[in-house]
């Protein structure tokens, strides 16, 4: 009966311990209000072409997540020069339309790259990812931990092809990758 007892205080104490355990959270996730911030301060930095500089500046952002909501409250009452901010979530590649200065995948979404890059062809989109390897095979910036510091890539050529302009100032503060 002891041992019964020791056993039911034992699972007791355990599961107590559990229920106040903190969720181990997505090292992408934790750090999203930091990549808004980010992107906010990217649109200072990249020159778009004139065309690009009408109407509200779009971002949009494959799928709803964590990220789509920390930035749409960071750019709620903020512009770009004349431009109000817009955030859009897209489902899929279909759903990416119209004019879009800035496309945010997230990690779960690189699988999609090839098509989103078809997709974008001929428009001056700002692709930013967030998986390893992505500024090497499309993506303008890609978001990577490096010493535990939230820091990004920046690969200035397939920026540049987009016919968009990287400050000197920006580019000085990324990890180039060419």
């Amino acid at each position: 009966m002891r041992k019964f007892f020791a056993i039911l205080i034992t699972i007791l104490c355990l599961s107590a311990d559990y229920v106040h355990m903190p969720l181990m959270q997505d090292p992408n996730n934790a750090n999203t209000k930091i990549k808004a911030t980010f992107i906010y301060n990217f649109t200072k930095y990249i020159n778009w072409p004139d065309k690009y500089k009408e109407g509200n500046f779009v971002i949009g952002v494959m799928g709803t997540t964590t990220f789509y909501n920390d930035l749409t409250a960071l750019l709620d009452k903020k512009s770009v020069g004349e431009q109000k901010f817009e955030v859009k979530s897209f489902s899929g590649v279909e759903s990416v339309n119209g004019m879009c200065h800035i496309l945010y995948v997230p990690a779960g979404y690189s699988g999609m790259l090839p098509d989103i890059l078809k997709k974008l062809k001929g428009k001056s989109t700002l692709l930013v990812t967030e998986k390893a390897g992505m500024a090497k095979q499309g993506s303008g910036i890609n978001f990577v931990i490096e010493n535990n510091k939230q820091r990004f890539e920046l690969n200035k050529t397939n920026i540049e092809k987009y016919s968009m302009k990287v400050s000197s100032t920006l580019a000085s503060l990324a990890i180039s990758v060419e």
